[in-house]
């Protein structure tokens, strides 16, 4: 088996010595440049597996050579050394491609897991998009990303209405990477109280607070070598957001009641229905950490935004159903004019309810458009759910005056209305306000 082979760009010997002996510890052979031009000469000639390079070089930096290679050698998964503490630097070289970044002073350990998830990218290319169903343009721009952003560490933020398949998104992102084989962990932030967050994200230490009967891992720890996705990040509150952004930056975490940091080697995906841009115009969302996980950012398009997209969606998902039934010419020109406002997973609703209504063997766009309220002519609704509809319209208009008088604040909305934060999301959800 050929041993795979590195380059190593850095104008100190001293620095190019170490990260030789380091390489070659790992079984990995090394080609060593002490500046940009000498770099470019070498990629020319060879066929690297990793690159590693310094930022500040004789003549010129890091990025530069980062941003050359995405068009001139775009198969090098390619690591950037930065000072100690250059967050900005750091993030910038992520966003024009790098793989990952290691900080000065160089810690062999995280070094040595660098150069092996880079190694693995180079050995599996392949994108595992076969789950991501469409032939839109905007669906194959998505896999295009999906198929760059999945060979790289860096922190990506996957946006888009809810109902669009933003876990999919993050899972496929993970599966095609080089943490594939390893966990992926998903959250919803809203879903965890606000007084056992720290403890589920961290970690604990028996005894550390009343219930602590045990040592518990948090989701840092289950997500080790793996991928940690935060679902619905916009609702994290800010004093967590600043212990967050701490984590992402220096990749430790501190267990509650733990008199030490541990190291953590997880990759952050997040994603959110709302709009973090304007949440952090209204200081509803901290800037520094907005910047810090949107290092790169994914779209989802909404369903009616992916043309006959529709339909290959539908037949997948009937046949997921393992339903018998097609869809007749009614039901297809229904399905194309309609708008899903709660996109694929209104799809998947409609269809599963469509299937058991369904009596002919074909879908019609009857089908497609009976509720669970009977029509006219068939037995009247009972006065109990005549009652119960009555309820939720009124629950359903308070709510929306809620949101709009506290701006779309939950968190004052909840306090307006007389509810928890999570019992107003619990029906926010049960009422399908948007």
């Amino acid at each position: 088996m050929n041993q795979p082979l590195a380059l190593v760009i850095d104008d100190e010997p001293d620095i190019r010595e170490l990260l030789t002996l380091t390489l070659g510890r790992m079984d990995i052979r090394t080609e060593s440049a002490a500046d940009v031009s000498s770099a470019k000469s070498l990629l020319g000639k060879h066929q690297f597996d990793l690159c590693l390079t310094d930022m500040r070089l004789p003549d010129g930096d890091g990025l530069e050579l980062v941003e050359w290679m995405q068009g001139n050698a775009p198969g090098v998964p390619v690591a950037v050394i930065t000072a100690h503490g250059n967050v900005e630097t750091a993030v910038q070289a992520l966003k024009l491609g790098a793989f990952d970044f290691i900080s000065k002073p160089l810690d062999l350990g995280n070094l040595r897991k660098i150069i092996a998830s880079a190694l693995r990218v180079r050995a599996d290319r392949q994108a595992g998009d076969s789950k991501l169903l469409g032939n839109s343009p905007r669906m194959q721009e998505l896999r295009e990303m999906i198929d760059k952003v999945s060979r790289s560490q860096a922190p990506v933020h996957i946006s888009g209405e809810s109902g669009t398949g933003k876990e999919l998104v993050a899972r496929l992102i993970h599966e095609s990477g080089p943490r594939a084989d390893g966990p992926f962990v998903a959250v919803n932030c809203g879903a965890v109280p606000d007084e056992l967050m720290e403890s589920e994200f961290f970690g604990h230490r028996k005894g550390s607070f009343t219930g602590a009967i045990n040592d518990k891992a948090g989701l840092f720890q289950c997500a080790e070598n793996g991928t940690l996705f935060l679902d619905e990040i916009a609702d994290l509150p800010l004093a967590m957001q600043v212990k967050l952004l701490r984590v992402i930056q220096e990749k430790k975490v501190r267990p509650v009641g733990a008199s030490k940091e541990e190291l953590v080697d997880v990759r952050i995906l997040s994603a959110t229905h709302r709009n973090l841009a304007q949440m952090v115009a209204s200081d509803e969302f901290r800037e520094d950490l907005f910047y810090r996980i949107n290092v790169i950012e994914l779209h989802v398009p909404a369903l009616r935004e992916r043309g006959d997209d529709v339909l290959l969606l539908a037949e997948s998902i009937l046949g997921r159903l393992k339903a018998s039934a097609l869809l007749d010419d009614s039901a297809r020109v229904v399905l194309l004019s309609y708008a899903f406002p709660g996109n694929v997973r209104e799809l998947e609703n409609m269809l599963e309810r469509a299937v058991t209504l369904c009596s002919s063997g074909k879908i019609s766009a009857d089908d497609l458009r009976r509720r669970q309220t009977p029509e006219a002519g068939a037995a009247p609704v009972p006065l109990a759910d005549k009652l119960g509809d009555q309820v939720e319209d009124i629950q359903r208009q308070a709510i929306v005056e809620a949101l709009e008088k506290t701006r779309y604040n939950k968190t004052a909305a909840a306090k307006l209305l007389g509810l928890s934060f999570r019992q107003l999301r619990y029906r926010i959800k049960k009422l399908g306000i948007e």
